[in-house]
């Protein structure tokens, strides 16, 4: 009964702390539709770095424009370590409405290091406020990782909102990339110095395809019982025409 209660207050106690991480910060921080939570002095290019996300996260058909979404920095605070310790090491991790930074952001650079590797800044605050997205669309019990959504839908999504533009927007060109890339190599290597891990890199591309290519919405996406090994192989198929088509 002891150890019951025990864990019942631990989890209450974790619980507790993950939804309010004002308790762990020593600063809190306003700016337009984001609370920043921060022991440090903003980077002053970090609200610029917001903006370009969030016109990233309005091209998603779950847009709203009423989402407030808090950014938890990894300046300091034990917050970053208690969620790496509940969910384990990321770049970032995003939580209902909040984006955890783990990784040493450098704004100057556009850039989130972990273990000598570097994700674009924006893109993956993109990413992750495109989970938040999800989470207020969907609620929680039909989220992730609640409602066991396919990887490649749940993940693929928040990369394609993510990574649009005209560097990362041509699906033939992202599909030579991963067919180029070292088959060993658990990264994508992209132009701007930035990684994309493969398996996302090749979610994306998925999710590009069916809404592109096959004119679905996320939505539809979503409710489809689609055969993720038989969509493969239709992209598969549509991109070796397509290249077939330029050669001729």
């Amino acid at each position: 009964m002891r150890s019951t209660v025990f864990g019942l207050l631990l989890v209450g106690f974790l619980v507790t702390i993950v939804l309010n991480p004002t308790l762990t910060y020593a600063n809190k921080s306003t700016y337009s539709g984001f609370t920043i939570y921060h022991n440090k002095p903003i980077d002053p290019h970090l609200p610029a770095m917001l903006d370009k996300a969030n016109i990233l996260l309005k091209t998603s058909e779950f847009y709203k424009g009423n989402l407030h979404v808090d950014i938890c920095l990894n300046d300091g605070s034990i917050y970053p370590t208690i969620i790496k310790k509940l969910l384990g090491p990321a770049f970032a991790w995003a939580i209902y409405n909040k984006v955890i930074l783990q990784g040493e952001m450098n704004c100057a650079e556009n850039t989130v290091e972990l273990h000598g590797y570097r994700w674009n800044l924006i893109q993956l605050l993109a990413h992750e406020m495109t989970h938040c997205l999800q989470y207020d669309e969907l609620g929680l019990w039909k989220s992730n990782p609640v409602a066991r959504i396919p990887t490649w839908k749940w993940e693929g999504y928040a990369e394609y909102i993510a990574r649009q533009g005209m560097v990362q927007d041509d699906l033939v060109k992202d599909l030579d990339r991963l067919e180029n890339a070292c088959k060993h190599d658990w990264e994508i290597k992209l132009d701007d110095g930035t990684i994309a891990p493969r398996e996302l890199y090749a979610y994306r591309l998925l999710v590009h395809y069916c809404l592109a290519i096959k004119q679905m919405t996320y939505a539809g996406i979503l409710s489809a019982r689609n055969d993720q090994l038989l969509l493969e192989k239709a992209m598969k198929n549509w991109y070796i025409q397509q290249k077939q088509n330029h050669k001729s």
